[in-house]
């Protein structure tokens, strides 16, 4: 089963969710896989389980209820986003199951950089040295996911501390360019999206 690579650039967050969820539900049987690879202007978004209080500052900032799981997230330009649409029924994946290639994924790219990830079976996403670098969140509807992942490269990181991040508060973030790897963020897509497509083969 081919996967299918877009490559978005930088899109307005609503416009890309209800992208996503117009090709889930018109999908079928034949209906490619895809990778979109984008990157977003600076949005707060909460998912299905977040709790308002879990907005710790109101700025500027948008913020949009969206219907992934998990809670309350940051994306903003320096921040690499996979959204993952992929038939899980057709690939006879569990949820969990999709969730841990994810988090393999950020953890093997990584390491392709020298950094030393890890994934919690708790608390959902990938962690480096108790600072978590990337998130996972997930929709799953007629047996497809969307939604995917977003990875910290070089961000400014200042409104996470507007947030309790994916609802833990103290939680702090980093990112590659705070542990001393200067890369584009289109770069840091290719490994990423290598161990989804290998892992989903």
């Amino acid at each position: 089963m081919n996967i299918k690579l877009r490559h978005l650039g930088r899109q307005d967050y609503q416009r890309c969710w209800q992208k996503m969820q117009d090709y889930t539900l018109a999908r079928d049987e034949n209906s490619a896989d895809e990778l979109w690879i984008v990157e977003h202007p600076p949005v707060f978004t909460q998912g299905l389980n977040s709790k308002p209080e879990n907005l710790l500052h109101v700025s500027d900032i948008p913020v949009v209820n969206t219907d992934r799981g998990g809670q309350i997230t940051y994306h903003a330009p320096g921040q690499l986003v996979v959204y993952i649409l992929v038939n899980i029924k057709h690939r006879e994946l569990g949820v969990r199951q999709l969730v841990t290639i994810i988090e393999q994924s950020m953890i093997v790219a990584l390491s392709q950089y020298g950094l030393q990830a890890i994934a919690k079976p708790d608390a959902p996403g990938v962690y480096i040295q108790d600072k978590k670098i990337g998130s996972v969140g997930l929709r799953i509807k007629k047996g497809c996911s969307y939604h995917g992942l977003s990875l910290n490269n070089d961000m400014d990181l200042k409104p996470f501390s507007y947030i309790n991040p994916c609802g833990y508060q103290g939680l702090q973030v980093t990112q590659l360019a705070d542990l001393g790897v200067n890369i584009k963020t289109n770069e840091l897509a290719v490994p990423v999206v290598n161990s989804i497509i290998n892992a989903l083969a």
